[in-house]
């Protein structure tokens, strides 16, 4: 619930710019873990960037590449981290993973799949939660799945409950031993009921993946739809499943006895796009957003031009760009689809920092995702946390002394400081926040960037930061 020009010559310098970028794009982000960025603020971004295939979708359509007898071709897979982790698991379990037919795809083909060794699992899976998905294709394929302990973003409680849950439903044996989780499908896997307490993301995609090959009819309750979603039920659609959603979040999936490959290019990134178009509202700039599309983003366009900021929708991106004046404090509760994304809030902070008036965040996704505010407040911006319900209604994590909710009173100026990246998101509005600082900031910790944004160092270059980077 939310309460509350482009010119010739532009488009020319941006084209000319990017041409002369993409030589040096690939494997920008790598080896950035514990780095540092110096950057020199006061300039506004400008200028044109492209973004490819979701993170949240690119990584779950490589896992169900597992589910098929044939070759999959995936098209528009970004040059980010996570995408090595999970091509490095499916490496590791025998899928064979190779440049496709363009730049930026990729073939997987699983034919001679096989269990892992515990140390290849554990040296690529430290640093993502990627891994708890394989396990409904690998009980499918090979009877038995492992999983070490599980990374990721300290941004809240992230069980994985959910998922064992699940796999229990289907009739899984779940084993916890001292170095991971060990499974089993001695009777195979059954189509079964589930509803979910939350409509959790996760937890919807590992009933997908798992029942798509599952004997028999499985209904899930209380789904995530997210448009990541939807796009991985095309993929798995492509394959030979059949999958049917209810317009009250139930989805039901029939079972079948064999998968095939896809070809698919993946949905945009619509995070990476709205964290660029606060980076344009913040430091008074203008990006345009090429592979950006209007209606997977119409919920943060709204509260984008509600905040003061500017937007023009073309056939190949949307342009973002502050047209001048105050910008406007506004209320935002974040939620699931097709609410306000969480994964919006962060970025827009910064621009709220520089609105007339006061801003309440109220976060109902994840319940610690202000951390990232405590470097903020020391750069000078005016925000309180609070453990109440602020703006909206009360949500799951009222009453139990989680600080979810901010007050953010501008407009105020932010001065450079020396700050550590906390988490992806969090880490990518500290950029914006340094960006838009006067004076110097260094930024520790980028690495954790590079898990989501591709090639994000080459793209500040494009758009005209000044900086440096530091081994």
């Amino acid at each position: 619930m939310i309460i509350v020009g482009e010119t010739n010559q532009v488009r020319e310098n941006v084209n000319d710019l990017s041409e002369r970028g993409n030589a040096q794009s690939h494997g920008a982000n790598v080896g950035l873990i514990g780095d540092k960025i110096t950057i020199r603020g006061g300039r506004p971004l400008v200028g044109r960037i492209e973004v490819k295939g979701a993170k949240n979708l690119v990584t779950k359509a490589m896992v169900a590449a597992l589910l098929g007898e044939t070759p999959s071709i995936l098209r528009d897979v970004p040059n980010i981290s996570d995408v090595r982790i999970v091509r490095g698991l499916l490496e590791a379990h025998g899928v064979k993973v190779t440049e496709g037919d363009e730049p930026g795809s990729l073939q997987l083909d699983p034919v001679d799949v096989e269990s892992a060794h515990y140390a290849d699992i554990d040296a690529h899976a430290g640093s993502s939660r990627i891994p708890i998905l394989f396990c409904g294709p690998l009980l499918h394929r090979l009877g038995e799945a492992f999983i070490p302990e599980l990374g990721g973003c300290r941004i809240g409680d992230r069980p994985i409950d959910y998922h064992l849950e699940v796999l229990r439903k289907f009739g899984a044996v779940v084993e916890k031993q001292p170095d991971g989780i060990r499974m089993s499908a001695p009777n195979g896997l059954k189509g079964t009921k589930v509803e979910l307490p939350y409509p959790s993301v996760g937890a919807t995609e590992q009933v997908l993946l798992t029942a798509v090959r599952a004997e028999g009819i499985t209904e899930l309750k209380n789904a995530a739809i997210e448009p990541e979603i939807m796009d991985l039920i095309n993929i798995l659609q492509k394959m030979g499943a059949i999958i049917t959603v209810d317009t009250d979040r139930v989805i039901r999936i029939e079972g079948v006895e064999s998968l095939q490959g896809y070809q698919h290019r993946a949905l945009f990134d619509r995070n990476e796009a709205a964290s660029w178009a606060a980076a344009a509202l913040a430091t008074d700039g203008d990006i345009f957003v090429g592979g950006a599309k209007q209606a997977e983003m119409l919920t943060f366009l709204n509260v984008f031009r509600k905040v003061g900021g500017a937007f023009d929708i073309h056939d190949d991106g949307i342009r973002f760009y502050h047209p001048g004046g105050d910008l406007k404090p506004v209320i935002i509760e974040t939620d699931v689809h097709p609410g306000f994304m969480t994964d919006w809030q962060q970025p827009l902070v910064i621009a709220l920092t520089h609105a007339h008036g006061v801003s309440i965040v109220h976060e109902t996704v994840y319940e610690q995702r202000f951390g990232f505010v405590d470097a903020l407040v020391e750069m000078g911006a005016t925000i309180q946390i609070h453990r109440e319900c602020l703006g909206g209604h009360p949500c799951r994590f009222g009453q139990r002394n989680f600080n979810h909710s901010a007050v953010i009173a501008g407009p105020t100026k932010l001065v450079g400081a020396d700050i550590e990246v906390p988490d992806l998101r969090g880490g990518f509005s500290h950029l914006i926040a340094a960006l838009t600082a006067e004076g110097t900031s260094t930024v520790s910790n980028v690495g954790i960037i590079s898990r989501g944004y591709e090639n994000f160092i080459t793209k500040l270059r494009l758009l005209g930061a000044d900086f440096d980077l530091e081994g």
